[in-house]
């Protein structure tokens, strides 16, 4: 077996590993190691070729594929080694990675600090719990997306498409562009799962019906999908359709963390982390998706600059931080992230609302926070940013709840 030791090693070359990287160099880590399952680096982003990209953090609006050339450019002028088709197969408890790679088999990495930056998976037809035949025709919204946007392959010409989220919503958009029939989607919640901005361009744009309150019964066919029983609230009814994309929802990727092992915060899906990006266990850290499903790629590289600058300060010092305050989610919020503040730093929070309010104003213990939205909405991820005034006054709290109520 094929030994190596690295200062840090990143797992994952998406966004938020890209970024992680960078942030680690430009701090002076000297041996920064970046491992990617994928032949190329970017992750996602490399299927993903509407636009939208690099608002937050560049002010540009790039397609997927030129977000992450941005990145990939930047690594290329500096030291970091990448180890493409390369995937890590095993964290063990002393923190060594193990990598299979098809050049030289296994690879046992010592590092000084750990990265992972995974992604996320998506949810399939059986986690969405939908009965009837197994036809050819049915896919995740992300598998039809590399079909026709990598490979080049149409998955059907009639399609319904089972749940609101944005790569759903995307992937309708894209279909009828193509020439396909998308006679409908569904989503079984009162509201939309994903982006409003999603809704009106790729829906709204071209005349896409959106059922709410609407659940597929069961899908029907023998060879091929020919079409789905749909239930709403009055009646059932019938669609004919030759293909299904499902876009139920998306999963942090944490087989690894599972490995290490990580506390996994159960309303996130990924670890427990504080605001550097660091998980319970000391020297690994976690970012992007695999900590929690973003909205945008942008906030992925954002969160890897912090863990590459957690990682690196780790690196330096190897100082474990002091516990820090916790923050709850309360009333009407699934998830306040990260979970403990520990820095005097100004650090930005990231929270989702469990149900949509009109005319609401979240609050947190002490008023250190309190802000009025006009609307709030589960899919679209709430900002809040606690600058150093308002970190004094955390400081001697238990506890940072917040609560979204209604006005």
């Amino acid at each position: 077996m094929l030994r190596k030791s690295a200062d840090i090693i990143i797992i994952g070359a998406g966004p938020a590993g890209m970024a992680a990287a960078l942030k680690a160099s430009e701090l002076g880590v000297k041996r920064i190691l970046l491992a990617d399952r994928l032949p190329e680096m970017g992750g996602i982003l490399q299927q993903c070729i509407h636009n939208g990209f690099g608002l937050q953090v560049f002010e540009k609006d790039w397609t997927g594929p030129e977000y992450a050339d941005h990145y990939i450019k930047r690594i290329g002028k500096t030291n970091i080694e990448v180890m493409l088709r390369t995937m890590a197969v095993e964290i063990t408890g002393e923190g060594r990675v193990i990598l299979s790679n098809d050049s030289y088999g296994l690879i046992e990495v010592d590092a000084k600090a750990r990265i992972l930056a995974m992604g996320c998976r998506e949810r399939t037809r059986q986690q969405a719990g939908v009965p009837g035949t197994r036809p050819s025709g049915i896919f995740t919204a992300g598998v039809a997306q590399r079909f026709v946007n990598v490979e080049g392959y149409m998955p059907g010409k009639e399609v319904v498409v089972v749940g609101s989220g944005d790569i759903g919503l995307i992937m309708a958009r894209r279909m009828t562009l193509e020439g396909a029939k998308v006679r409908a989607v569904t989503e079984i919640l009162p509201h939309p799962s994903g982006l409003n901005r999603n809704i009106v361009q790729c829906l709204h744009d071209y005349n896409i019906p959106l059922y709410l309150n609407h659940g597929v019964l069961e899908i029907f066919g023998k060879d091929r999908v020919e079409g789905v029983k749909i239930k709403g609230p009055k009646k059932a009814f019938e669609i004919e359709c030759d293909t299904v994309l499902f876009s139920v929802g998306l999963i942090p990727e944490n087989e690894l963390s599972r490995m290490v092992p990580l506390d996994i915060n159960p309303a996130t899906g990924g670890p427990y982390i504080d605001d550097a990006y660091e998980t319970t266990r000391e020297g690994t850290f976690i970012c992007g998706n695999a900590a929690f499903v973003n909205d945008l790629a942008d906030y992925a590289s954002i969160e890897g600059e912090i863990a590459g600058e957690g990682a690196a300060a780790h690196v330096s010092s190897a100082i474990r931080r002091a516990p820090g305050i916790e923050t709850v989610a309360g009333e009407n919020l699934r998830f306040v992230v990260p979970n403990f503040i520990t820095r005097e730093d100004p650090v930005t929070l990231y929270m989702r609302v469990t149900e949509p309010l009109l005319d609401a104003t979240l609050v947190s213990t002490g008023n250190v926070v309190r802000k009025k939205y006009r609307i709030v909405k589960p899919g679209e991820m709430m900002e809040v940013k606690l600058d150093t005034e308002q970190l004094k006054k955390v400081k001697s709290l238990k506890e940072l709840r917040f609560d979204v109520k209604k006005n």
